[in-house]
């Protein structure tokens, strides 16, 4: 093998290994580019998306506790679990509760109620969802617009369609066009695909309206019904 030209004539020993060095800067330029890399990141995961793991952190906490209460057979605390905006309460207190606790005898779960002090919000709502054989999400202008009903309606869709059991009970206080469905994604695909009940407007009669909702209650989890025929009250 010969040497290159530029080389020959020179001994092993007179080459240099300068070539061969760890070049100190460029370790600590490429060091201090991915500190700034992973602040940056670590700065907008906490600013940003913090809320978002930690929704799904319990969200998975609850599956690993449901399929624990399941495969034990430890009964649920209440027959529903009631998502409402705080605006919405006049009527869940006033018409929903009297009703459905007074008249038909349902336990019913109320965050204003039923959710224990102390307690991180996301954690009192998978407990409550998954502690509740059903969920039941009142919905209307104001419910839409609240970032913790969104989570609610939310997991409580979550758990319906991995569960593949009939475990939500959709109430709309009032007419809301499509078009104002549209911007909310979750809520848009299960008025298409589940059934949900309507709100008598101006004094017509309601006792159909809670038949209606007696039935869903008293109709067992694994009877999902996905057709995407709505039952409407008016």
């Amino acid at each position: 093998m010969e040497s290159p030209p530029s080389q020959r004539g020179k001994k092993f020993l007179d080459f240099g290994f300068d070539s061969c060095r760890i070049d100190a800067a460029l370790l600590c330029f490429l060091f201090s580019s991915s500190l700034v890399v992973l602040t940056l990141l670590a700065s907008f995961i906490y600013h940003f998306l913090r809320s978002h793991l930690t929704y799904t952190y319990y969200l998975f906490l609850a599956f690993l506790y449901d399929n624990k209460r399941r495969k034990k057979g430890i009964p649920h605390s209440y027959d529903a679990f009631v998502s409402y905006n705080v605006h919405d309460e006049a009527w869940v207190c006033g018409e929903l509760l009297p009703e459905l606790e007074g008249q038909q005898g349902w336990r019913l779960c109320l965050h204003h109620r039923d959710f224990e002090p102390g307690k991180p919000i996301v954690e009192n709502i998978t407990d409550a969802i998954y502690s509740s054989r059903k969920t039941i999400c009142v919905i209307s202008p104001n419910y839409l617009q609240s970032e913790w009903c969104s989570k609610e309606i939310q997991m409580a869709s979550y758990r319906l369609f991995d569960e593949h059991k009939d475990v939500l009970i959709m109430v709309f206080l009032e007419d809301i066009p499509a078009k104002q469905l549209s911007p909310y994604f979750q809520i848009r695909i299960l008025v298409k695909r589940s059934s949900y009940l309507s709100w008598p407007q101006d004094g017509q009669h309601t006792g159909v309206f809670w038949q209606k909702i007696r039935q869903a209650l008293e109709r067992e989890e694994n009877a999902a019904d996905h057709t995407g025929q709505p039952i409407v009250i008016h």
